[in-house]
């Protein structure tokens, strides 16, 4: 039977299906989200995407994008109400933090011992780059909001929560952390937030 609408497997905490979610929902695109617990896939998702992560949009045509970046440029090219895709090209940055920027990101989150050391490490990498940006321009590339801040939006929200109190007092990033606070409120982030129970065939 032919889908009425897309349907977005996801996981509610996912940094990359939270970017996703922002996108379709600022695009206006209707969805089926159906939450995912990743330790018990289910055999839908697996048959749309043998990558087995979140997010995946399956299109009624039966078309598949299973990558974040994708998802949201595809929504976007629908219809983009707040020009975040004109804004900037922000490739380089978003390189940066979906790779050696999660894999320091992941270390400190489950760092048993030494926190400091990746916490540190990806300051150092990322976020004392923006923080000295934003002493330039109020967003990351320039004076509008653009696809790479919604981009990197959830991973620094994650960075920020791993110990707050840290993030709030010490981090050597005040720009950052007001840039955080605003575009949280200002992209209405907590609609994304939903909680949802797992889906079930």
């Amino acid at each position: 039977m032919r889908m009425l609408m897309p349907v977005l497997y996801s996981f509610r905490r996912c940094p990359y299906a939270i970017r996703a979610r922002l996108a379709l929902r600022a695009a206006g695109v209707a969805v089926e989200i159906r939450e995912v617990l990743l330790r018990d896939k289910p055999a839908a998702l697996l048959a749309a995407s043998s990558k087995g992560t979140v997010p995946v949009l399956v299109l009624p045509d039966g078309s598949v994008l299973d990558q974040s970046m994708d998802i949201m440029r595809w929504a976007l090219g629908r219809h983009d109400p707040h020009g975040w895709l004109q804004a900037a090209d922000g490739a380089s940055l978003i390189e940066c933090n979906d790779g050696p920027f999660k894999a320091l990101l992941d270390r400190y989150k489950y760092a048993r011992v030494d926190a400091a050391e990746p916490r540190d490490a990806a300051v150092a990498l990322l976020l004392a780059p923006l923080e000295q940006q934003l002493a330039l321009t109020p967003y990351l590339l320039c004076p509008r909001c653009s696809l790479a801040d919604i981009a990197l939006l959830p991973f620094v929200r994650q960075f920020a929560a791993v110990d707050a109190d840290w993030f709030a007092q010490a981090a050597p990033v005040p720009r950052l952390r007001d840039w955080l606070q605003r575009l949280l409120v200002e992209i209405q982030f907590d609609a994304v937030m939903d909680k949802r129970p797992p889906w079930q065939p």
